[in-house]
C-alpha cells in the first residue's frame, strides 16, 4: 500500500514525517479533506475565525506533491 504524507500549511507550517498507508490518491484526498475540516472546525471553535487559504499538500514517498486540498474547497460558507 502506498505511503502518503500530509503537509499542513496554515498559521504554522507542519510537515508530516510519519505519513499514512492508504490504497490510492483518492483515499489520500478523502483523508486530507476530513483533516482539513477538523482543523478548520477546531480553529472556529477556539479562535472564532476561519482562514480559507490554508491547505494540506499530499506528497508521495519521493516528496512529489500529488494533490493539494485547500480549506476553501472542502468547506461551504453560507450566509
Amino acid at each position: 500500500m502506498p505511503q502518503f504524507y500530509f503537509h499542513l500549511y496554515n498559521d504554522m507550517n507542519v510537515a508530516d514525517h510519519e505519513g499514512e498507508n492508504l490504497p490510492d490518491l483518492a483515499a489520500a484526498k478523502a483523508f486530507a479533506t476530513v483533516q482539513a475540516r477538523a482543523l478548520a472546525g477546531a480553529t472556529v471553535k477556539e479562535e472564532g475565525r476561519i482562514a480559507l487559504h490554508h491547505r494540506i499538500d499530499i506528497e508521495d514517498e519521493r516528496q512529489a506533491v500529488l494533490a493539494t486540498v485547500r480549506f476553501r474547497d472542502v468547506i461551504a460558507v453560507e450566509d
